[in-house]
């Protein structure tokens, strides 16, 4: 006996839905799936509400943007780091927010740095400007489609991210310095020259010292040259972790009240 197309394609969704969630143990049906198009330009995303969401109400807006590892166009794998965070009840109770998770294409990445690698060491050279970025344009434009479209609070947006992504929170408030409230890069880093545009956004940047992917330094100089430039920084550093250094900054306490506590006002540099 032979499927038709439509109930083989339903019938492998499925199974694709039930394998992502045995390989990484969670269910996010709460995170609504999206495609934002433009100029005939796809970004796949992947939007949680904030819970008991209220039309005359409005929320901030995080966005997350995902490492390397993630990329595609299944609007699934971009959830694999970060999702079940601020799904939790824990978080949703509390801190209730738009939170979208972009997806990157295949091939293609949130930042522009370069990597290179002599013998064990790896090396990773920063722009020291912004340079153009069709995937951080697409950012862009979606949080500009969502202002249009949902009551957010513009004076709370936040964004994050690890690993490719940490680099690319870097570069997206770099391109945008009076967009964000506050930002948190994860295993990321940038060139200590763009502090000046960052210095605006409030920072909390962590990473493992132990770190053979992205150097931990990569992290401490542009802390460095925050601070140097008075900004609102601060930085948490694992010892005897790795690149993997989401899983204890996400087990930070204080990550969300810290947060929340942000807004543009709070810093007029």
């Amino acid at each position: 006996m032979s499927l038709s197309y439509r109930p083989l394609a339903s019938f492998i969704a499925i199974l694709i839905g039930f394998a992502f969630t045995a390989i990484y143990g969670q269910s996010y049906e709460l995170y609504e799936k999206h495609l934002f198009i433009e100029n005939n330009d796809t970004l796949p995303y992947r939007m949680l509400f904030p819970k008991d969401y209220k039309v005359d109400k409005s929320y901030p807006l995080i966005i997350f943007l995902h490492g390397s590892g993630e990329r595609g166009n299944d609007n699934s794998l971009q959830l694999k780091h970060g999702a079940s965070f601020f799904q939790a009840d824990s978080i949703r109770n509390k801190y209730p927010a738009f939170v979208v998770f972009p997806q990157c294409e295949t091939g293609e990445s949130w930042n522009n740095a370069e990597y290179s690698s002599e013998g064990t060491d790896q090396t990773v050279t920063f722009p020291t400007r912004h340079k153009e970025n069709v995937q951080l344009d697409r950012v862009e434009n979606l949080i500009k489609s969502l202002h249009k479209k949902f009551s957010i609070d513009k004076q709370r947006i936040y964004v994050g991210g690890l690993s490719m992504g940490g680099m690319g929170t870097f570069e997206l408030v770099s391109r945008n310095p009076r967009m964000f409230a506050a930002a948190f890069a994860i295993c990321g880093g940038a060139h200590p020259n763009t502090a000046r545009r960052l210095k605006r956004t409030s920072w909390w940047i962590f990473h493992g010292l132990n770190d053979d992917i992205i150097p931990a330094k990569a992290s401490e100089n542009i802390y460095d040259a925050l601070k140097n430039r008075s900004a609102d920084v601060r930085i948490s550093l694992y010892e005897n972790i790795g690149h993997e250094s989401w899983t204890r900054a996400f087990e930070e306490p204080g990550l969300m009240s810290w947060l929340f506590s942000k807004s543009k006002g709070q810093n007029p540099r």
